[in-house]
């Protein structure tokens, strides 16, 4: 039986089945293990020390019968301030790394630390965090979540003497496997395992070890916990005709989408240049967001409850001192504030649950609007909900695709697919360069982690004479028949014609010679362009472009010294990539 330790010599998919399912089991359990974490720290701090109530979606055991209650309302400032004491302590005395929400910081082990995450991190990370959400702070646990399950990939990729690409590989894979189980959205999970990376790109080799991780973390995590979706399953019906109004929100919430990257960012960025001890920042994080949870207490924590709630129209189970009209206007606003307080100031935390929130009452609030100016066509808020949270979130994250499914799959609202898909795509537009996730790079061309890849020009460097020649060929005197016959065997559809002495007349095309007899120099093509054993493979490359061939041929002083195909190049070229990885390799070392 293959060692752990024999890894590494598989090929691509047996290594990466077996690590999708390690890595699975990883984000099952490290999923548990910070929800009932969190759990806890809520039952010591909100409802014993508070004797606060907070909402539950359906899919954690949640109702739409909702009673908001607070025995000692006026402590939640003073709670959250403690939670995110805590939190600083442990995080700015043990691993300064784990502040902030987790995924960016996953995102940029992959881009710039090939992969490497200290393991101290991962106990800290879920702490912290615990300590932060379960006391009411703004945030999210699926950026713990996912740095959590990045970490341990990390650390078992080394244990396993994984190569650095492998390394990286997992971290992006325990990104995508930890959110998808902690969300209950395993294909979702598994697509934004290859797209959280970039802006503007796909990390292709991540998807098929995504999607085992994602399928197995998924199925602990739901033993547990339950299947059912998050937000429960929504049964309403698609209205084509309401498609504009889609557009319209994914609209507002691009504009949306901006505001809460740049408020967020604002915000972290005046915190850091505060000269106050880090220790100090996220209790006055804490104590500024418990404030503004006085006026609006929705804001606190996760914030699903809430979300549910809305979806279903249950507006009398809010609590506010404003009245609930200008509670739903402003609440967006408000969370975008408070996260921005909670995480910003160096709080532990995701910002992905604050964006479906705030994405949410965006549509909510667009919903109620179009719902008084046309109520036949637009009898229920629920819908815009929905989308509201795909395209904010799909818009601001630059991830609209994984999003996209990880919301479906969250509300079981599969027939809303095409509105969510417009409004998605105009959020995205509308955000432009713009991310909540400042890690991200456009494409694969500006990772560092591609470097190589790109930044050498290996296919001007690659010569002809580097690359096995084929000699293929037809005499100009040869039958159409026999000519049909050795371009058949060898997939060919033109193949090189020379005379006696083989120097190079032209090219006979298969198209010109099917149905014909004769000798096939009388459908010789002159005056094809044709390479030498000293040029290059991005010539020769571009040679076969151009004649629309997989083949070219390598003529010297006119006579044919063979023919160069695609797979032969291509085959030169990968060797010489892995050289040049393993030198950067020993010189970094």
């Amino acid at each position: 039986m293959t060692s752990l330790r024999d890894l590494r010599s598989l090929p691509y998919l047996e290594k990466w089945l077996i690590m999708g399912v390690i890595l699975g089991i990883v984000a099952g359990l490290s999923s548990l293990t910070f929800y009932f974490a969190i759990r806890g720290v809520e039952y010591f701090l909100l409802e014993s020390v508070i004797g606060l109530t907070v909402p539950r979606p359906l899919g954690e055991g949640g109702s739409l019968i909702f009673q908001f209650h607070a025995t000692r309302y006026y402590l939640i400032p003073f709670v959250v301030a403690a939670g995110g004491a805590i939190s600083g302590l442990l995080v700015y005395s043990l691993a300064p790394e784990a502040e902030g929400h987790g995924t960016d910081a996953a995102i940029s082990a992959y881009h710039y630390r090939e992969g490497k995450v200290r393991w101290r991190v991962i106990p800290i990370k879920l702490i912290a965090s615990a300590f932060t959400i379960g006391s009411g702070g703004s945030a999210g646990r699926e950026g713990p979540t996912a740095q959590l399950s990045a970490g341990i990939g990390s650390m078992i990729a080394d244990l396993m003497g994984l190569t650095p690409e492998d390394r990286r590989r997992a971290v992006a894979v325990g990104i995508g496997a930890g959110i998808g189980t902690i969300f209950k959205t395993p294909i979702g999970g598994a697509i934004l395992a290859a797209e959280i990376l970039y802006k503007r790109d796909l990390e292709p080799d991540v998807i098929f070890p995504a999607l085992v991780a994602s399928a197995v973390g998924y199925s602990i995590f739901g033993s547990i916990v339950g299947f059912t979706p998050i937000f429960g399953n929504y049964t309403g019906s698609f209205d084509p005709i309401r498609l504009p109004l889609y557009a319209i929100l994914g609209l507002i919430a691009g504009l949306m989408g901006l505001f809460y990257i740049k408020t967020f960012y604002g915000v972290h960025d005046t915190f850091k240049r505060v000269r106050l001890s880090p220790y100090l920042k996220p209790v006055i994080g804490g104590l500024l967001t418990g404030t503004i949870a006085l006026l609006a207490p929705e804001v606190m924590a996760t914030g699903y409850g809430w979300i549910n709630l809305l979806e279903y129209e249950k507006f009398t189970e809010f609590y506010s001192l404003l009245p609930v009209l200008y509670l739903l206007v402003l609440l967006p606003f408000i969370k975008v504030l408070a996260t921005s307080l909670t995480i910003g100031s160096g709080g532990s935390g995701g910002v992905f649950a604050p964006g479906m929130f705030i994405g949410a009452f965006v549509g909510g609030d667009v919903g109620l609007l179009f719902h008084f100016l046309f109520p036949q066509l637009v009898p229920s808020i629920a819908p815009f909900v929905i989308i509201g949270m795909v395209s904010m979130f799909g818009g601001a994250a630059k991830a609209p695709l994984s999003v996209l499914i990880m919301v479906t799959e969250m509300t079981g609202s599969l027939q809303l697919l095409p509105g969510a898909m417009i409004a998605v795509a105009i959020s995205y537009l509308v955000t432009g360069n713009q991310s909540i996730y400042r890690s991200q790079v456009p494409t694969r061309r500006e990772s560092p982690a591609h470097a190589s890849e790109y930044e050498q020009a290996l296919l001007a460097k690659i010569k002809v004479a580097q690359c096995k020649l084929r000699d293929i060929k037809v005499s100009a005197i040869s039958p159409v028949e026999e000519t049909i016959s050795i371009m058949m065997r060898n997939n060919f559809f033109s193949i090189p014609v020379v005379d006696n002495d083989d120097n190079f007349l032209g090219v006979a095309y298969m198209r010109d010679i099917l149905g014909k007899s004769g000798d096939v120099g009388k459908f010789v093509v002159r005056g094809v362009q044709t390479v030498m054993r000293q040029s290059s493979l991005e010539e020769a490359l571009e040679t076969m472009s151009r004649t629309k061939a997989r083949w070219a041929p390598v003529v010297e002083k006119g006579k044919l010294l063979g023919v160069l195909i695609m797979e032969d190049a291509m085959e030169v070229y990968r060797e010489e990539l892995v050289k040049l990885k393993v030198g950067e390799r020993m010189s970094e070392g």
